[in-house]
């Protein structure tokens, strides 16, 4: 079902002002789950039934984008509402120190019970070798969680570390982690369903994020010679790895399937889910081999687009709705803030998704790193529409695709001056709205002070693709 903004805001506005509680907060992250791993959205190897009866309660936000699809400036962008060049982290492992109010800290000032559970990664490794990945996050730098069983970083999911509170000898989630801190998410949230504060849960789960071979059995015995459809854009020479990789993927994605019941079932059985906001997203994609490539950074759709469902009866009722309107990271925080009735901070860059008229998402990839920089890929700035992606590397146009058209990207319309003219003078527009120089890597490497990235991200390479050859400005 579709909807325009303005039918969407009319008819959610009544029930807006009709309870007098401050709704709870569950926010359910997922690790490179990539918008188009859903029955919805057409993909048949996915099976998550709690989510697809989720979706269907759900508004689903069709384009919403993680704007530099890289862990960290993602969870920088959620915490603070700001765009990466603003906040700090943009690459990996560098330490956010905000400069301004952080999602945490604005529930706990409204007198929220704030808690977080799972995946952090906002700390950062100051020594350039992941130093601080599995250290304990000091009380200041958990931004207003006061609930804390989480790690800075960690992908081994049978043998998971965390810290609980202010403890500083580690601790280790029995089993399958997402298993283990849906449990205890469940728990924090039974605590607190009758208390006179409402609660603000993160709950940041590692799957599907690689590797791909430590699903829980049962799941990895499921997919484990189950035929694969892949995507049109995934090359030939490339498909048996690709069928190997997505079984894996979506094992885990039916595990953490198997988390989303618990926790709505949990919200059920105390009779609150109609007072809780609970959103469903994801940090980034993951390319699958799609255009030839592996995980994220890229700016196509299958690492840029993400799935975004907000479930609020009180509110927006429990009949799913489509928006197309474009939703960015730093559009998360403000959104939340909007829902369930608080102020915005003025440090916020991102808008209310579901009162903006802004159609444009932007994209920027400040620094390449890890696998971008294997394949030769230079930053770049770009723009996602309801219709078009449009990306410009520093060395000029690159990118462009109509995405209802040409869903899979297959054709690069770059030639075409007069559309790419047009875009061009929309990002434009953003680059100024932001104050982005648009500077070479090494620049905002120097800047930022994180040397100890230099060898790693300043290689020179070259690259021969489908979108035209460019020589990488990472020397």
């Amino acid at each position: 079902m579709s909807l325009t903004r303005r039918t969407f805001l009319s008819s959610a506005a009544a029930p807006l002002f009709a309870a007098d509680r401050k709704p709870n907060v569950l926010f359910i992250l997922a690790d490179e789950w990539r918008a188009q791993a859903f029955k919805s959205q057409g993909d048949p190897n996915v099976v998550t039934p709690a989510l697809d009866k989720f979706e269907a309660e759900s508004v689903r936000f069709r384009n919403a984008i993680s704007g530099t699809p890289v862990c960290c400036p993602f969870r920088a962008s959620l915490l603070t509402g700001q765009y990466p060049l603003t906040h700090g982290v943009f690459i990996n492992d560098v330490e956010l120190k905000p400069n301004g109010v952080t999602l945490g800290g604005s529930f706990q000032r409204a007198g929220y019970q704030t808690g977080f559970i799972g995946k952090w990664h906002v700390y950062g490794s100051p020594d350039g070798k992941y130093g601080r990945r599995l250290a304990p996050v000091p009380k200041e730098k958990r931004f207003g969680f006061a609930y804390w069983k989480a790690c800075e970083c960690t992908h081994d999911y049978q043998h998971s570390l965390y810290y609980d509170g202010d403890d500083p000898a580690p601790k280790y989630w029995k089993g399958y982690d997402a298993f283990a801190q849906t449990e205890d998410a469940c728990s924090y949230i039974s605590d607190r369903a009758r208390a006179k504060e409402p609660f603000c849960l993160i709950l940041s789960l590692g799957p599907p994020h690689f590797p791909l071979n430590n699903a829980p059995a049962e799941f990895r015995e499921k997919y484990k010679d189950r035929a694969v459809t892949l995507r049109p854009n995934v090359p030939d020479e490339l498909r048996e790895k690709a069928t190997a990789d997505l079984r894996g993927y979506y094992a885990h994605m039916e595990a953490v399937d198997q988390c989303i019941g618990q926790l709505l079932a949990t919200l059920d059985r105390h009779q609150i889910a109609e007072d809780t906001i609970v959103v469903f997203t994801s940090d980034h994609g993951d390319m699958m081999y799609s255009q030839g490539l592996t995980t994220k950074l890229y700016p196509w759709e299958e690492s840029l687009r993400v799935p975004f469902f907000v479930r609020y009866p009180r509110k927006l009722g429990k009949t799913g709705r489509d928006l197309a309107q474009p939703l960015n990271s730093p559009d998360i925080f403000p959104t939340l803030l909007t829902l369930a009735g608080l102020p915005i901070p003025e440090t916020v860059e991102g808008k209310d998704a579901f009162s903006t008229r802004d159609h444009i998402s932007f994209i920027s990839l400040p620094v390449p790193v890890t696998e971008a920089r294997k394949h030769g890929f230079a930053e770049y700035r770009g723009i996602r529409t309801e219709r078009y992606t449009y990306v410009r590397s520093i060395h000029g146009p690159w990118l462009l695709y109509d995405n209802q058209a040409d869903p899979y990207q297959k054709h690069n319309l770059i030639e075409d001056k007069e559309l790419q003219s047009k875009l061009d003078i929309q990002l434009n527009e953003e680059l100024r709205k932001r104050k982005d120089a648009f500077l070479p890597a090494s620049e905002y490497i120097r800047r930022a002070g994180v040397g100890h990235y230099n060898e790693v991200t300043m290689k020179t390479g070259t690259m021969v693709s489908p979108w035209g050859d460019w020589k990488s400005t990472m020397k």
